[in-house]
């Protein structure tokens, strides 16, 4: 039995991260072979509205605002709202300096889900989008994102997060780019399959429509609205020719408080998505939620550790378990010194990559320790970034 579950154990860590994407290629590739290639028509320009919710951006908020107006789309089909609620700084005064933009402020400080649910009253635009304050988007993004809209059957279309990378790369900074390089083809996967199944809050866009109030709670706004969407029958898009471009977290430190926020985040999206666990209910989004979310929010963190208590039970079983026993080993002393030469601000990059799969394991854990408790506050918390 000891043994059977190991196994169980070991296929649950491996289909997660590498045989997931490995099935998804598959059949992508057999999906495009039966299928006609899409045609986008490049004068269909609907109206849009950009939202940017933001609290104590002073530093860098009109450099946001900046990029913004320089976006390459016709002049009167975009308004610009940017909502700065609970901002304590200069952040609401520099957005009042442009008049092309919608300025939204009160002191209550209510979380970005609140923030978002306000901002929508003041859309009036059939295609909404928001993005982050400090990202920076390329200047074809609204027209790469509202293509899509052309098509009746999708409901939401999200950009591609891309880290900055730096000469001087930390932990952080090379972890959270090769994650999100990894991530972001198996977005396209999932997309070019049938959905997304959470998109990236840096840059997301929905067909107004279909946007629903959000609870206040809320923690993971992008995921539970997209999900929403996708499981009344649309499809969620992914467009890498649109994308908002960020540093990565200072340091790991900063990354462990920002993902351990949204470790708490996936588990009440669980919660909440129940329908979308039902194959019954949609088979297709059933299967990309389970395979890409949930065993990586759950089953896979649970495998890691039941992986290295077993492999210590059957030590000595067999030549196998032992080699096994020995590769862990060595992948958490290599994630133990990259954390060490972090510290030490000496750049390993080979030691960063286990050393942020360490992290991002462990913020699961902590993510629902934190969930359980329900001390996850809904107010924004702001990550110093590199």
């Amino acid at each position: 039995m000891m043994t059977s579950l190991y196994w169980i154990c070991l296929a649950i860590v491996i289909y997660s991260y590498v045989g997931y994407g490995v099935i998804l290629y598959i059949l992508v590739k057999i999906k495009k072979l039966l299928s006609k290639k899409t045609e986008f028509d490049s004068d269909f320009l609907p109206a849009v509205t950009l939202v940017v919710p933001c609290f104590n951006e002073a530093d860098y908020i009109e450099d946001k605002i900046i990029n913004s107006l320089e976006l390459d789309y016709p002049k009167n089909k975009i308004e610009f709202i940017f909502i700065s609620d609970g901002s304590t700084d200069d952040t609401p005064k520099r957005i009042k300096k442009y008049n092309e933009i919608i300025a939204l402020h009160e002191a209550p400080r209510n979380g970005k889900a609140a923030a978002m649910n306000r901002a929508m009253t003041f859309v009036k635009t059939p295609v909404v989008i928001f993005c982050d304050a400090n990202t920076h988007l390329n200047k074809e993004s609204i027209r790469e994102l509202v293509k899509h809209y052309k098509n009746p059957n999708v409901g939401a279309v999200t950009g591609e997060k891309r880290i900055i990378q730096t000469d001087k790369e930390s932990a952080s900074t090379a972890g959270e780019g090769i994650y999100w390089k990894y991530e972001s083809y198996l977005k396209q996967l999932d997309s070019d399959f049938y959905s997304i199944v959470g998109a990236a809050g840096e840059l997301m866009s929905y067909r107004t429509e279909l946007y629903s109030e959000l609870p206040k709670d809320t923690l993971l706004d992008d995921l539970t609205q997209s999900m929403q969407i996708a499981l009344q029958g649309y499809r969620v898009i992914y467009e890498k020719n649109a994308f908002a471009a960020e540093t990565a977290s200072a340091n790991v430190g900063e990354e462990l408080k920002r993902k351990i926020r949204i470790a708490a985040g996936a588990w009440q999206s669980m919660t909440r998505l129940g329908s979308a666990f039902n194959p019954f209910h949609n088979l297709k989004l059933s299967f990309l939620f389970i395979s890409h979310r949930v065993s990586r929010w759950t089953l896979a963190p649970f495998s890691l550790l039941m992986l290295i208590i077993l492999n210590i039970l059957l030590y000595n079983e067999s030549m196998v378990y032992n080699l096994l026993l020995f590769a862990q080993v060595l992948f958490y002393a290599a994630a133990l010194m990259g954390w060490y030469f972090e510290n030490k601000k000496i750049k390993i990059k080979l030691l960063f990559v286990p050393y942020y799969f360490f992290i991002m394991n462990l913020c699961m854990y902590l993510g629902l320790a934190r969930f359980l408790k329900g001390k996850q506050s809904v107010s924004w918390e702001r990550s110093k970034r590199a």
